[in-house]
């Protein structure tokens, strides 16, 4: 087992950046331990980190700006390496003496660089191949401060990579972390660890005794409740936390009437069956219906959802004697999508997991993977012995099919596309493809389009197939799913599912397009 204490560590700043938990996870990747932490971290608390490295990210602002993030010149200094990312380059720059102006023309996207000399981070690459990378940035760098040498550059940008390494500090303009960029990964590598000089010690099977023994500690004699949903997250917490206290762990699943075909019958049956977790059923699925009866705002569909959850959620958990945590499987992109978590990220829609509960039920927390990503947590999910059906079960969202109806939600609706999504989801388990997507689903619109079946005219409603590829739900590629498994999908569902007479396909990327439709 690896001490805690022992881990080679990198030390993320944040900037507010939307690609800051990109950074992370590629380091985690790597078997090296890292967290982000806002850019505000003090050097005192650095210090007792005490990390091999430092990376700030990018983020929106500019260093010229009224309410530009800043850190003290002294962070620079520790003689810890520091890599700076599009804004943390140009930070560096500013604080060391180099000039940052407003560029006339901005960098947005792809964009091919030069690499001047194969050492330090671009250790192993061709110079005299170019290399295309993702650039997000309108500011850039007008001169290096002293001692710096140049690494990189582009047409418009000529300062596109720079070092000084005297002072051990690194910099790129564009994104290493985002997967558009060529070479990205080993760039991270050759700061992690031919830099840094750290080691792969970071593992899922020394997280899970540590886990154990917290746990145990923290929870005593008393009783933890989760909230289960039978999703990956949740699931696995449950088995982890089960695994440490027994049946102190109380699970309260809620059928919120939103719930895929036969999914309540087949999470009871997993964890009373397979895994003898103490699991408290309750069908609440008319007063969920009831309450989002002529709703059709999706905002509002989630927050009656949560709202009602929480009602539910607690006069349950007033049943149960002598409970003093709240467990949920609370991830990293859960918090960063939701609250402004540890920085200063913009919020995109609130996610009814993170938060309202501890505050009405005064309750402790217990959140185990808070911090991790959903590949970690698989993995975890392996080492336990979860079956893979469970481990690689897709997302799939806190308000179930509600965002994934378009408009009212009624019981007639909510039948069309439960009988659809079942047929996207054999199908595409058929063929082979569901572990290769992030998530493949069906979605139910607010339109109706003539047709005809036999020798009568149809007036019915159009079902949107969407199905995606990505790696953290941050950014993701609309998938290029054969003809023949999407001909399959559409000729099942017009024929077997009443209602729908016309199948259309989602071909738009994230961003500018979400996942989910609401």
């Amino acid at each position: 087992m690896t001490n805690a204490d022992s881990l080679d560590k990198i030390l993320i700043l944040d900037f507010g950046s939307q690609y800051t938990q990109l950074i992370a996870r590629k380091i985690r990747e790597q078997k090296v331990y890292c967290e982000i932490h806002p850019f505000n971290y003090s050097v005192e608390k650095i210090k007792e980190f005490s990390p091999k490295g430092i990376i700030l990210s990018g983020g929106p602002s500019s260093v010229y700006g009224k309410d530009a993030p800043i850190i003290g010149k002294e962070v620079l200094e520790l003689g810890i390496p520091v890599l700076g990312i599009c804004y943390g380059m140009q930070l560096i720059s500013h604080l060391l003496g180099g000039r940052v102006f407003s560029s006339d023309k901005r960098e947005y996207g792809r964009t091919e660089i030069q690499i001047l000399a194969d050492k330090a981070i671009f250790e192993g690459f061709d110079t005299n191949q170019k290399k295309t990378v993702w650039m997000s940035h309108g500011d850039k760098i007008e001169q290096l401060p002293e001692g710096f040498e140049v690494l990189a550059k582009t047409d418009n940008t000529p300062y596109c990579a720079a070092a000084d390494f005297t002072r051990r500090l690194y910099t790129v303009q564009f994104h290493p972390e985002v997967v558009h960029t060529q070479g990205g990964v080993q760039i991270l590598r050759n700061f992690v660890f031919g830099i840094c000089k750290c080691c792969a010690n970071w593992d899922m099977g020394s997280f899970i005794q540590r886990q154990l023994k917290e746990i145990k500690e923290k929870v005593g004699d008393k009783n933890v409740i989760l909230g289960l949903s039978g999703g990956v997250d949740s699931s696995v917490a449950a088995v982890l936390i089960n695994k440490a206290i027994g049946h102190q762990l109380k699970c309260i699943f809620v059928n919120n009437g939103v719930l895929r075909l036969n999914e309540a019958e087949k999470v009871i049956d997993m964890f009373r069956n397979h895994f003898d977790v103490d699991l408290i059923y309750v069908d609440a699925s008319e007063r969920f219906l009831k309450k989002l009866k002529g709703v059709e705002d999706p905002e509002k569909k989630r927050k009656i959802i949560g709202h009602e959850f929480v009602e539910v959620f607690d006069e349950e958990a007033k049943k149960i004697k002598n409970v003093k945590f709240l467990s949920q499987g609370t991830l990293y992109p859960d918090v960063i999508e939701s609250v402004s978590f540890k920085g200063p990220s913009d919020v995109i829609k609130s996610h009814h997991n993170v938060g309202g509960l501890p505050e009405k039920m005064n309750l402790e927390l217990l959140e185990p993977f808070r911090e991790l990503f959903k590949d970690e947590v698989r993995e975890i999910g392996r080492e336990l012995g979860i079956a893979e059906e469970v481990i690689n079960r897709q997302p799939f969202p806190g308000p179930g099919l509600a965002v994934r109806i378009i408009g009212e939600i009624t019981k007639e609706r909510l039948d069309i596309l439960r009988a659809a999504d079942d047929i996207v989801s054999s199908e595409i388990k058929a063929a082979g493809l569901y572990n290769k997507l992030w998530q493949s689903f069906a979605v139910l619109l607010p339109v109706k389009s003539v047709g005809v079946m036999g020798d009568e005219r149809t007036y019915e409603s159009v079902c949107a197939i969407r199905a995606v590829e990505s790696q953290d739900a941050m950014t993701a590629d609309w998938a290029k799913l054969p003809y023949d498994v999407l001909g399959r999908i559409s000729s099942r569902i017009i024929n077997e599912v009443k209602g729908i007479n016309r199948v259309v396909y989602d071909i738009s990327s994230k961003p500018p397009s979400t996942i989910e439709w609401e």
